[in-house]
């Protein structure tokens, strides 16, 4: 569905914000894109809806090679590309219905299309009830889900999600992402994600890719990239997002076992320590689930028995470290 060909971004001169970009994002699919202020994400969301041109390579939507669209044919492909911002966007002095039917209105659908459209779209998003209200009357989460069925309007194919969860508390980030991941199950949209959130990645996500500087330096399925980080920058975002070192003062072996699947649900240390008379302390860990599966990421001390034994059956059950 969308594909960037050896993108190159710059501004001023020879500062790039972007550099040797190559992806691919396939039709209905979730997909990441993650990275620190300034490592590019806001450029390439831009470049797919036509805010921007690359400075070389190619930008290609079901295609379309956007860069070279003129003014008539960038409006027709906005229209299906949808697109939710961090700050919402909202016109504060119009009702919530009168945003989401902004774009209907600059479209010139006529006044019985969007009295059908927009209530039906506020039912969609869970604002059936809030249509005469003001943004100002409503939470950060309403107003994200105002701008989704904004973004929902022109009946688009692809979603562009920039930061759209960065403003929210995590109880109301993960009930928009719920609506996300509804809509891309429901109406089979090609979603992306930006964000520097790991935890909005491994929720909805299918596929991510880490960018630091303007440069892709991983991608790969939610699973593989964060579970088995290749590139410093994943490791150093994944610890950022709660992933520490063991503690000091241990000073015996220290794994870290990394579970996937089903595996996280057997009672793999209680066999084990059983079978080589080894003890497991817990330094530090996690369980938790990704967008298929469970996960857990457990940082172990080894305390007598057949440590060597331990550690190989350990092996047999997931990553060790």
């Amino acid at each position: 569905m969308i594909r960037l060909e050896g993108v190159h971004k710059a501004y001023g001169g020879t500062h790039a914000a972007l550099a040797d970009v190559d992806l691919e994002i396939g039709r209905g699919e979730v997909f990441g894109i993650i990275g620190r202020s300034g490592a590019g994400k806001s450029t390439l969301v831009r470049l797919l809806n036509g805010l921007e041109r690359p400075s070389a390579g190619r930008v290609l939507v079901d295609g379309i090679d956007v860069a070279v669209l003129g003014p008539p044919q960038l409006r027709s492909l906005r229209r299906r590309v949808g697109m939710i911002f961090q700050n919402f966007g909202l016109l504060s002095s119009r009702t919530v219905a009168d945003n989401v039917a902004l774009p209907l209105r600059i479209a010139g659908a006529s006044a019985s299309e969007i009295a059908a459209k927009v209530p039906a779209l506020l039912e969609r998003v869970g604002l059936a009830e809030h249509g005469d209200k003001y943004p100002a009357q409503l939470s950060g989460g309403q107003k994200q889900r105002v701008g989704i069925a904004r973004a929902l309007t022109t009946d688009p194919d692809i979603l562009l999600c920039d930061e759209a969860t960065s403003a929210l508390d995590p109880e109301t980030t993960r009930s928009v992402l719920a609506l996300i991941a509804d809509l891309n199950r429901e109406l089979g949209l090609t979603i992306v994600l930006i964000t520097h959130e790991m935890e909005v990645v491994r929720q909805v996500c299918d596929r991510v890719l880490v960018l630091h500087s303007g440069r892709v330096v991983e991608t790969g399925s939610v699973a593989d990239v964060f579970l088995h980080p290749q590139a410093a920058e994943t490791r150093a975002l994944i610890d950022e997002d709660g992933e520490h070192e063991a503690p000091i003062g241990f000073d015996g072996p220290i794994v870290r076992l990394t579970l996937h699947g089903q595996s996280v649900l057997d009672p793999v240390l209680t066999r084990i320590a059983r079978e080589t008379g080894t003890d497991f302390i817990i330094l530090d860990g996690r369980i938790g689930r990704l967008k298929h599966g469970s996960f857990g990421r457990l940082t172990l001390g080894l305390l007598g028995g057949d440590t060597a034994a331990a550690i190989a059956a350990l092996r047999n059950h997931g990553a060790v470290e």
